[in-house]
């Protein structure tokens, strides 16, 4: 394609065509009219030089007398620079003077004689073959009582004419150059001042349109393009405005859905993805720049989410449903899906909103679980001491060692009871005591509380043979509840002693670590399956449930533990190997948050 000229191009050789054609035309007509003007004074000069000559040749006519005449024409011509020739009626010359009359033919054949002899002045231009050049003649009659007796002629060369003609144009032609370098001058600077501005205007244009929208276009003088460079103002100005006002509602709606937990994907009738936010994105581990314009099937391989999607699509109201994610560990979604319009009501696709409810759904199954051993757990003892009433109302009592035997099973039941009970009221105020921050953490010394704890449990161990180890540093300090950490250290060293064996080791170590302290509780007891740890804490959860019992646990020791630890702030973690033992590990904070 051919490249575009300049307006300068375009503007100013077209004026300085119209001007040099101008001046041209006007100079050809100049000429042409001054030419014709000089022929037309020439003429009448010769007419009236003619015209003076009549009276002297009319003297010299009539009696004819063609010295006489001959002498006029040659003085005369010689003090006015002119060619005088009297031609008699019959084209004879009887006087000429430049030549002598004699030699020359006659002239009755010329135009401007044939005219005057027949009374009327007569003009013509024509190449003389007497003088070999061209000549400008005129003749007059020379009359007397209405007859013409002859003709008299006068004559100049044209090239005389042509000289002086020649003179003038040169002066018209140098005015017109002159002129034409004044004109293109002129149209060059009026160019200019037309293209200026709108180069301006381009460039003002070009800069909007790299998104300088505050550039100031420089005014203008012509009112037009000041009305131009107003409007262009204007509308860089409002568009600024509004691209101000996308980038900040762009800015918010990404602030929106950047900080929202749920994830969002929004997607058009072909199930392609027009938006997703970063939560969506780590929900199903893809990048969301990448995803952008891809369909749903190519980015996230879940049939379940296909479905839904699917169904949404085609639905004309909201729709809500469940999908389960198997990456590391189960997940379930919450799906909500929504359609998405223009405002004009088009419907150009939908919007998917997911809820990660894992959470909420293990905890339902855990309110269930717990319902269920809750019941269980007292319907046991109640169900025995039931059982062991009526044996005794039913006439066991009579039998005082039977009856002795019967009651203190019963003694163990209502201890169990007793138990699960007291454990359930201390579980229940460890949560409200921690959700409410008011479990009174003080920075003591972690010596005294954890060798507390193990004095608590040192009769128990010694029935057994199990040595346990404390290494713990006297200056070792922590913000703690004494009352509440030394029972969580009591449930962990009561299960250590509870399933390690006869003659093994439980060693209780307690350090700093950066900015925590940890107290680890180390058995060489029969270890815990791999499958178990993950719910190792929740409550009446047993890895075996016979033992548990027989070893008198309510279940809820573990759970006690856990809350505890979190109401200090800290963690607890579990690390087990069956048949080698286990190792809890509590982390606490070195100052209150």
């Amino acid at each position: 394609m051919k490249k575009p000229k300049p307006l300068f191009w375009h503007i100013y050789p077209s004026y300085l065509i119209v001007i040099l054609a101008s001046l041209m035309v006007v100079s050809l007509s100049a000429s042409v009219a001054m030419k014709g003007y000089y022929h037309e004074q020439m003429t009448l000069g010769l007419q009236a030089q003619a015209n003076l000559l009549q009276e002297s040749v009319l003297q010299h006519l009539s009696p004819l007398n063609e010295a006489a005449l001959d002498a006029l024409c040659k003085a005369a011509g010689r003090r006015v620079g002119t060619r005088i020739t009297i031609v008699l009626p019959t084209g004879r010359v009887v006087a000429d003077s430049q030549e002598s009359p004699g030699q020359m033919e006659t002239h009755s054949g010329r135009p401007e004689i044939h005219k005057a002899l027949f009374g009327e002045p007569g003009q013509s231009m024509r190449y003389s073959s007497t003088l070999s050049r061209s000549m400008m003649y005129v003749a007059v009659p020379v009359q007397e009582r209405g007859r013409t007796l002859a003709a008299i002629r006068t004559a100049i060369p044209l090239d005389e004419i042509d000289r002086k003609l020649g003179a003038i144009q040169k002066q018209i032609v140098g005015a017109g150059l002159v002129v034409a370098l004044m004109a293109a001058l002129v149209s060059y600077v009026v160019a200019r001042r037309i293209a200026r501005p709108i180069e301006e205007v381009r460039k003002g244009a070009e800069r909007f349109a790299t998104g300088d929208l505050t550039y100031a276009i420089p005014p203008p003088k012509s009112r037009e393009m000041v009305l131009l460079v107003g409007a262009l103002t204007q509308m860089a100005s409002d568009l600024n405005e509004r691209i101000h006002t996308v980038d900040r509602q762009r800015d918010e709606l990404e602030a929106v859905l950047t900080s929202m937990q749920e994830g969002v994907i929004a997607l058009n009738m072909d199930e392609h993805l027009i938006k997703v936010n970063q939560a969506a994105a780590d929900m199903f581990k893809f990048k969301p720049g990448a995803a952008i314009g891809r369909t749903i099937q190519e980015v996230i391989r879940n049939p379940q989410l296909h479905r839904f999607v699917q169904e949404a699509l085609t639905g004309e109201g909201d729709a809500e449903g469940e999908i389960h994610l198997y990456q590391e560990e189960e997940r379930i979604l919450g799906t909500h899906s929504s359609p998405l319009r223009e405002p004009n009501g088009r419907r150009i696709g939908t919007l998917i909103v997911f809820h990660d409810i894992t959470r909420l759904r293990r905890l339902e199954t855990m309110r269930r679980e717990f319902a269920a051993n809750v019941s269980h757990e007292i319907k046991t003892p109640l169900t025995a001491i039931k059982g062991f009433v009526e044996t005794l109302l039913g006439g066991a009592l009579e039998k005082p060692e039977e009856a002795r035997r019967f009651l203190m099973i019963i003694e163990n039941h209502a201890n169990r009871l007793a138990a699960i009970i007291e454990d359930l009221m201390k579980l229940a105020e460890i949560e409200q005591k921690g959700q409410n921050r008011s479990i009174g953490l003080r920075r003591e010394a972690l010596k005294p509380v954890i060798s507390g704890a193990i004095e608590v449990l040192r009769g128990h161990a010694d029935e057994k043979n199990i040595a346990i180890r404390l290494e713990c540093d006297e200056a070792l300090q922590a913000e703690i509840n004494a009352h509440f950490l030394e029972q969580a250290v009591v449930n962990l060293v009561e299960n250590a002693v509870k399933y390690s064996g006869q003659g093994s080791t439980i060693r209780v170590r307690a350090g700093q670590a950066g900015q925590e302290v940890e107290i680890r509780i180390e058995d060489e007891g029969i270890g815990i399956p791999g499958s178990h740890l993950p719910r190792l804490f929740e409550r009446f959860y047993r890895v075996d449930k016979s033992r548990s019992r027989k070893e008198g646990g309510t279940g809820l020791g573990l759970a006690i533990v856990k809350h505890i630890i979190q109401a200090h702030g800290g963690k607890i973690d579990v690390d087990s190997t069956v048949g080698r033992g286990s190792t809890f590990l509590i982390r606490l904070p070195t100052a209150s948050a």
